[in-house]
């Protein structure tokens, strides 16, 4: 695997107007084997006094999921930060290569591939002029932060969790028998379906169904989404490598709603269990800063309001004491 982009894929792939409207642009991370991944950024908060901002920030997203984000880009643009986000390849915007390439939407064999759309990220935002780089990952993409930031050393400056998706949310004897079956079943069928995301979560958010939000939803499906052997056995095999402690030399923070249920979509996480989350926190790194935002959702950026102001406000200030 390829540890940083070709120079040349620097210079490559001009930003382009966003979905998101005025003031976000985007462009294509050109990766090996001919993969994509998308680069987002909030263009006002690149250089905002004509010298760049010196944090960046890069939001890396979940599963079935894609950067929809642009309060979030705001407030930390307020604080003084740059603010930039990564569609994983095979996510948001960047499905279509994916997937015309024969890809399943939303999955990989192995999610150690997305070291290289992590790296391709980052050397884009370095050579934008940016001193320090945070990793902020949510859910998956929480998984997926910490491993790349201790595999690729000096990448990134700090780390923040929004949260992230330590533990396969079922009991011990469940996870292990989740486990035992992905684990031959995932080498020699890795297309087969094991599970479904099922789409309570993202239906009660979205605007059409009473929340907050109008994401798209052939990027945030609101149908069950089959879940594969492969890429579930590489998920999984990434949660014990990280239990087993990865000695990150970065502060991190670990955010959490201060609750988990099965049916209060908004203001719980419904998606993991935070205990999980809080007892594998500590295996990071030896600075490791735990918060809980109260009345939280599973992404504390979609909470209502009150919870949604107090995490931007939490990141804003951990970001203002720690990088």
């Amino acid at each position: 695997m390829s540890t940083a982009p070709d120079p040349q894929d620097l210079r490559t792939s001009a930003w382009r107007p966003d979905v998101l409207g005025e003031d976000f642009e985007a462009r294509t991370l050109p990766l090996p084997d001919d993969a994509e991944a998308t680069l987002v950024r909030y263009a006002p908060s690149v250089a905002p006094d004509g010298a760049p901002a010196r944090v960046a920030v890069l939001a890396v997203h979940g599963f079935v999921d894609y950067f929809f984000h642009p309060h979030a880009a705001q407030a930390l643009a307020a604080a003084g930060h740059a603010f930039y986000a990564v569609d994983l390849r095979g996510h948001g915007r960047s499905w279509d290569a994916h997937v015309a390439a024969g890809h399943d939407p939303n999955q990989v064999r192995d999610i150690a591939v997305y070291a290289q759309d992590l790296d391709a990220a980052a050397a884009r935002i370095r050579a934008a002029g940016h001193e320090r780089l945070v990793v902020l990952g949510h859910s998956t993409g929480g998984l997926v932060a910490p491993l790349w930031a201790a595999a690729r050393p000096g990448r990134a400056d700090a780390v923040v969790l929004n949260s992230p998706w330590f533990v396969l949310n079922r009991p011990a004897p469940q996870r292990w028998a989740a486990t035992v079956l992905v684990a031959g079943l995932g080498l020699v069928a890795p297309r087969a379906v094991v599970s479904h995301l099922e789409p309570d979560y993202a239906l009660a958010m979205h605007s059409d169904h009473g929340g907050e939000w109008d994401f798209d939803p052939a990027w945030k499906w609101h149908e069950p989404f089959p879940v594969r052997a492969g890429w579930m056995r590489s998920v999984l095999r990434s949660q014990r490598r990280l239990a087993r402690g990865l000695d990150l030399d970065v502060p991190v923070l670990v955010l959490t709603s201060d609750r988990s249920g099965t049916d209060e979509h908004l203001t719980t996480d419904t998606v993991l269990a935070v205990e999980h989350i809080r007892a594998v926190a500590p295996a990071l790194g030896d600075d490791v800063s735990l918060m809980t935002i109260r009345g939280g959702a599973h992404d504390l950026a979609l909470s209502p309001p009150e919870a949604r102001e107090e995490y931007l406000r939490a990141v804003v200030g951990w970001l203002g004491a720690s990088v």
